[in-house]
C-alpha cells in the first residue's frame, strides 16, 4: 500500500536550502520515492496556507521512514533543518487494485 510524506515547509535559509533540494531529490528516488506536489501554488481552504507543501509517493510507509532515516538523507535532513522550518508527517495511502 503507498504511503505519502507530506511536509510543510518555510524556507528561511535560501542559499543553504538549494544544497538540501539536491541530496533530497537523489535520495528519495534511489528509495522508491517520487515527487507529488513540490513548492507549486497551495491555497487553504480551512486554517493558514503553508509556505512550501512538499507531497512525496512512496510504495509504503516503511520505504518512506527508510528514506528519512536513511544514510543518503541524514545529510540533506541535517541541511534542512537548519535552512526551514517544517511540519513533515507519513500517512499510509489505501489499497490500489
Amino acid at each position: 500500500m503507498p504511503a505519502y510524506l507530506i511536509a510543510e515547509v518555510e524556507v528561511i535559509d535560501p542559499v543553504a536550502y538549494e544544497g538540501y533540494k539536491t541530496i533530497a531529490e537523489e535520495s528519495i528516488a534511489a528509495h522508491g520515492g517520487r515527487y507529488l506536489v513540490r513548492g507549486g501554488a497551495a491555497e487553504a481552504l480551512e486554517g493558514e496556507s503553508p509556505k512550501r507543501l512538499v507531497v512525496l509517493e512512496f510504495p509504503s510507509a516503511a520505504a518512506a521512514y527508510g528514506w528519512y532515516r536513511s544514510i543518503e538523507y541524514a545529510e540533506g535532513r541535517k541541511i534542512r533543518q537548519g535552512a526551514a522550518r517544517s511540519r513533515v508527517i507519513i500517512a499510509e495511502g489505501v489499497p490500489t487494485t
